[in-house]
């Protein structure tokens, strides 16, 4: 009698989406409340507060439309594309063409997992950053796509050195993608430096993506600049947005892809093929959020997302301060990316930065996530998110310099 073959209904391909450790974390988090410890929070950057009431009026209103019920793909979804490309010029004054070089997301997460599928072939390379956000990387594995890993240090902030960059990987990779401000690493760029990388992509004929989820966190007044900024970028780069984090819409789901037409037409053409688009009524919500963002006067807009995270960053990075944890302050974003003091258990060994988040949520309840969920070069650090109130940030940071204080702590 032939043995029955058991098999295993799970691709291998998953084993390459993301991090273990964000897994780990959360059952870390529930032992520690089932421990009965206060849990604060601090590890996965979802906004703590709503929407403006004018954004979520529209959305209310939209919904209770009889017309509303269709599949969003059966109309042209043109008007958000259109208030997109307004607020693009108001806030970054770059022209970008609605119908051709704008398609609407179900957040930027989306268009970053299916954009490899869309411009590459199954054997491509692409440069993605290390450290970098996990679907970075976990969208080339879906894709059959090979990363070529590029290196983010502090002795160069953060930035990743074009010139090391040997010719032979920028003539074999189809894309370079890079996030400033940086999410995990808080750090900002500049036009120079995207003026220099455009340049250097257009040499090789590299696709420049650029994720500017947190175009509207920047603090001491910055206002990030957008890579379309470039003269001539858009024929070498697109760039997305997510109303996730500048609008307080994470759960709507909604941002945009602009840019490179051809790059824009093929998300497009492989997203028609995947589902049906963003439903009518959140559209309708995004277009109140950007066109409410716009009715201020250009030359003194500041988003109203800057002053909340800079006045939290401003409360915890002095609290951690005064507890005994030097940390930077960030120059953007939602996230602290803190450099840990090296600290020793009874065994003697050196923590790492796994085993030091696992302690410090274990005695703290404080929740932050390893460095290393984010690539090796994300090790010796933590990340930090601003996601509550500074009462609670406060809490905190006193807990912290307390796990802190009493560890065995044996330099930085």
């Amino acid at each position: 009698m032939s043995q029955i073959k058991s098999r295993r209904f799970r691709a291998e391909r998953l084993s390459q989406l993301g991090s273990s450790i964000f897994s780990e974390v959360a059952a870390w988090k529930r032992e520690a409340a089932a421990n009965g410890l206060d849990i604060i929070d601090l590890g996965i950057g979802s906004p703590d507060q709503p929407p403006a009431a004018a954004i979520r009026q529209s959305l209310a209103n939209a919904a209770l439309r009889e017309d509303m019920y269709a599949y969003p793909a059966t109309s042209s979804g043109l008007p958000f594309r259109e208030a997109a490309a307004e607020w693009m010029h108001y806030r970054f004054g770059v022209q970008v063409n609605p119908a051709a070089e704008i398609v609407t997301l179900m957040g930027s997460q989306d268009g970053l997992a299916h954009l490899a599928m869309a411009v590459c072939d199954p054997g491509d390379a692409a440069f993605v950053p290390d450290p970098g956000y996990p679907i970075y990387a976990a969208s080339l594995a879906l894709a059959g796509v090979e990363p070529i890993f590029l290196p983010l240090r502090e002795e160069n902030n953060f930035l990743p050195d074009l010139d090391a960059i040997p010719e032979t990987e920028w003539n074999r990779a189809s894309f370079i993608l890079l996030n400033y401000p940086n999410n995990p690493l808080s750090a900002v760029s500049n036009l120079d430096f995207f003026e220099k990388l455009i340049a250097k992509a257009r040499k090789h004929d590299v696709l420049v993506v650029h994720d500017l989820a947190y175009s509207e966190m920047g603090f001491d007044g910055v206002l990030p600049p957008s890579i379309l900024q470039v003269p001539g970028a858009i024929e070498q780069a697109v760039e997305f947005h997510s109303l996730s984090k500048s609008f307080n819409m994470a759960g709507c789901r909604i941002g945009f892809l602009a840019g490179n037409r051809d790059a824009v037409a093929a998300l497009r053409e492989l997203k028609g093929n995947i589902d049906y688009g963003v439903f009518d009524p959140v559209q309708e919500a995004g277009i109140t959020a950007l066109r409410t963002a716009m009715s201020s006067d250009r030359e003194s807009y500041m988003p109203a997302a800057s002053a909340i995270y800079e006045r939290r960053r401003d409360v915890f990075v002095r609290a951690l301060r005064e507890a005994g944890w030097e940390v930077e302050a960030p120059k953007a974003t939602m996230f602290v990316w803190a450099k840990l003091p090296k600290l020793m258990g009874n065994d003697g060994e050196v923590w790492n930065s796994r085993t030091i988040s696992q302690e410090m949520l274990r005695v703290t309840g404080v929740v932050v996530i390893p460095g290393e969920a984010f690539g090796t070069e994300g090790e010796g650090y933590v990340r930090i998110a601003l996601v509550e109130n500074e009462d609670r940030l406060l809490e905190a940071a006193a807990r912290i310099g307390v796990f802190i204080r009493s560890s065995n702590v044996v330099g930085y």
